[in-house]
């Protein structure tokens, strides 16, 4: 098996101490072992202020370079004697190989030694192991790199096994220029193709079909000039990808005849160079021409991309395309809501604050994702929008390059090499621990706490070492610890707060309406403890320390972000995490009311909000805890991307009650689907239901037992508010009742809308 390692012993008490070794690379090596070369002095010596010199020969210790022949990418590492050589396959693999050393030596300060029996031969399973690099002002650091950082950053994604990066052209969906940029974007394009170029790494370019119409053949003869002359800047490019959507529109037969130009026009400066294209967005009818179209097998066409918003699963369009056709994987692995592979059973108050861009370590679910997707394809270029999600990156790299190693590995090595030998492994740890964060309800989470203490130990014992908080990895896990213990403090705080504010309006009818209200005011305005004030400053000092780092932008005034919703976390660090406006409101509307027998009815309603009466059934079905009578789905680990299983959806509207700012939804043609079994034969029923979400504009049906239809497709109500429809008696007549959900069928794009936030089943009076 080319993914498995051959043998690999590491003997912890016996080392080779290479503090005085050389880097033999002679003169005949190719650029990407001189390279290789480079990058290993370069690394030790950060880590240890040991040069080791680069010379053609050395009679005493040394790592030494050099290449054979067999599997691309592939290398041998082994210890002969006070040496340690690297064989690469071909020289890109020797590159790996140097990787793959650095990610095991022991490195400190005035120190490296590495396990005196190294010997490692491996090969990677997946032939396209790349990232996106997108420079541009939407990404929430990239955009302030300069030429070095980027060369560091294509450097590190080597370490870990990637082999190719893929670029964003001047004119995308983005804006034209960025108050961070160093270089105008075709210049920087033009460097990091360079730098890839010398590494020997592949250059991809993302490159979106952005104009309104290409039937029409000027626009074609513009668009064909434009991509011209950023091929021809290029040093290298060895594939194009043009998605069929988000963004760009084009229906397939003319876009796959652009594409048939453009393949040419690519070929008159990158002869070899590759033309794949993606059906992302496609509504049904789209698709199907799609589809069609690839049965007559087009000859300028390399492969398929399989991105977000692309229909159906994976394993579908495998199953659809001729075989002779690869395909790529295009994953989301920097959002983390409202994207393809969201995170699972995300709290409301992660969801609304840490939002789609944070940083998000989450690497037992990037290998879920990597398991149940990888199989149907020749490799991946991750979709990314920024370094918020390095971790992902190399759990990525690394999977794909031996899909059996695990985890836990791959984040030591991740620590030991990013942030040190010392403590490197419990940093690794400690990542998981941001993940396990995220896990389920974050009121009474323990898991959260435990992962502070060990984050806050890390940061006091990394204070010894000055290089460990000026490291950027290190200041965005603890960004990440901060923020979340803040989120944790406040949700404890202000959820007790709404619920002695709703338990106070119980006491209306005794203490009359205006105290009551007066009481509940009180209760929601408590401030928080002093602990949490302090959390939160730290939470802004490393915001800062971040920006002077890698110039990551976690604020739009403060740091000049292109937008609160891509990563300005700072911006929404204090936004209500209870029903408060809307409480405040309701309170505003109850002074207005003419008598006090209105008042406090109307403040009954408020506190009895969720009851649904005797013999009735509720369901807040954005909070997995209360959500009885929902339908499951699949295991995550077989459907990471909610294609046939219900999904927490988010909305947030402070002015709505919390239960509106989630839902469960469905994605695309899947029906979302509730089930009620010991129902009284006998009754009545009807249902009270609010359909929020964060797609109002999509219509949605409602059907009982599969055939008795309770509405048909309509308009969601705008303002959101509850609405009411009676159940047919035949409907419950059998003591059970099966409710099924559908949206519009055949649309395109993202395939949100069915999505529900309550329900309230009520039992008649007779």
């Amino acid at each position: 098996m080319r993914a498995t390692i051959a043998l690999l012993l590491c003997l912890p008490l016996a080392a080779l101490d290479l503090k005085n070794a050389a880097i033999v690379a002679p003169s005949t090596l190719a650029g990407p072992e001189r390279k290789a070369a480079t990058m290993l002095s370069d690394e030790i010596a950060k880590r240890t202020r040991i040069r080791l010199p680069i010379v053609e020969h050395a009679s005493g210790p040394a790592i030494v370079l050099g290449h054979a022949s067999g599997v691309a990418d592939g290398f041998r590492v082994e210890t002969a004697g006070n040496r340690i050589v690297i064989t690469g396959n071909d020289a890109r693999g020797t590159l790996f190989g140097a990787g793959w050393l650095l990610r095991h030596l022991h490195m400190d300060r005035d120190a490296v030694d590495a396990p005196d029996d190294l010997k490692v031969a491996t090969a990677p399973k997946y032939p396209l192991r790349g990232h996106q690099l997108g420079y541009r002002p939407k990404t929430n650091s990239y955009d302030g790199w300069d030429v070095a950082q980027w060369e560091q950053y294509i450097r590190d994604l080597v370490v870990f096994g990637a082999n190719a990066i893929e670029l964003i052209p001047p004119r995308s969906d983005d804006a034209a220029d960025s108050p961070h940029f160093p270089l105008p974007p075709m210049q920087m394009m033009i460097e990091m193709s360079r730098l890839a170029n010398e590494y020997g790494l592949d250059v991809w370019i993302w490159y979106p079909a952005m104009d309104k119409d290409y039937s029409d053949p000027k626009t074609v003869e513009s668009a064909l000039k434009e991509w011209a002359d950023v091929f021809r800047q290029l040093p290298r490019v060895d594939a194009v990808f043009v998605p069929g959507g988000d963004p760009g529109h084009t229906q397939p037969k003319v876009l796959m005849s652009l594409l048939e130009k453009q393949t040419e026009n690519l070929h008159r400066y990158h002869p070899k160079a590759q033309m794949w294209m993606s059906p992302q967005s496609f509504n049904r009818e789209w698709m199907d021409e799609f589809l069609g179209l690839m049965k007559t097998e087009p000859q300028w066409l390399s492969g398929i991309v399989y991105g977000p918003q692309t229909r159906g699963s994976l394993a579908d369009l495998r199953a659809a395309i001729p075989a002779k056709y690869p395909i790529r994987h295009y994953p989301d692995i920097t959002h983390s809501r409202q994207s393809q592979y969201p995170v699972l059973d995300w709290d409301v108050a992660y969801a609304i604050t840490e939002g789609r861009e944070v940083i998000n370590p989450r690497p037992v679910d990037e290998a879920a994702i990597f398991r149940a997707t990888a199989p149907f394809t020749n490799g991946f270029i991750t979709y990314s929008e920024g370094c918020n999600d390095d971790v992902n990156k190399m759990i990525w790299s690394a999977l794909g390059w031996n899909p059996d190693a695990d985890v836990h590995d791959i984040l030591r090595e991740y620590g030991q090499y990013f942030i040190g030998s010392r403590f490197g492994a419990e940093f690794g740890e400690g990542l998981l621990g941001l993940e396990q964060d995220w896990r389920g309800p974050l009121f009474g989470n323990t898991t959260v706490s435990r992962t502070f203490v060990t984050f806050r130990g890390l940061e006091q014992t990394g204070a010894k070492v000055p290089a460990t908080l000026l490291n950027w990895r290190f200041q965005q896990a603890l960004y990440r610890a901060y923020y979340d213990e803040y989120i944790h403090l406040r949700l404890e705080h202000e959820s007790r707060a709404e619920f002695n504010a709703v338990l106070a309006l119980r006491a209306a009818r005794e203490i009359g309406s205006q105290l009551a209200m007066q009481r509940a005011h009180e209760m929601l305005i408590r401030p928080l403890d002093p602990t949490a004030t302090e959390v939160r400053a730290r939470v802004f000092e490393l915001a800062e320390a971040l920006f002077q780092s890698i110039r990551m932008q976690l604020s739009v005034p403060r740091y000049r972000a292109i937008s609160t919703d891509r990563g300005a976390t700072l911006d929404t660090i204090d936004i209500p995490l209870n029903s408060r406006v809307w409480l405040e409101q309701k309170f505003a509307e109850v002074q207005q009311l003419p008598s006090e027998r209105d008042r406090v009815a109307e403040l009954d309603r408020i506190f009895a909000w969720e009851d649904p009466g005797p013999g009735g059934f509720y369901d807040d079905l954005g909070d997995t805890t209360r959500q009885p009578h929902l339908v499951k789905g699949k295991p995550y680990a077989e459907d990471p991307a909610f294609l046939e299983s219900p999904i927490v959806e988010f909305s947030y509207r402070p002015a709505l009650r919390k239960s509106s700012w989630t839902s469960a939804g469905s994605l695309g043609e899947t029906p979302l689907r509730m089930h009620y079994d010991k129902l009284d034969r006998n009754a009545e029923y009807k249902i009270r239901l609010i359909y929020a979400g964060d797609s109002p504009n999509v219509k949605i049906k409602l059907v009982a037992n599969s055939s008795i239809e309770i509405h048909p497709l309509m308009q969601k109500p705008n303002p959101v508010k509850p609405i009411e429809f009676d159940i047919p008696r035949d409907a419950t007549a059998g003591g059970e009742l099966n409710l099924e959900w559908t949206r519009e069928q055949g649309l395109g794009g993202n395939g949100r809308g069915c999505q529900v936030s309550e329900i309230w089943l009520i039992k008649k009076t007779q």
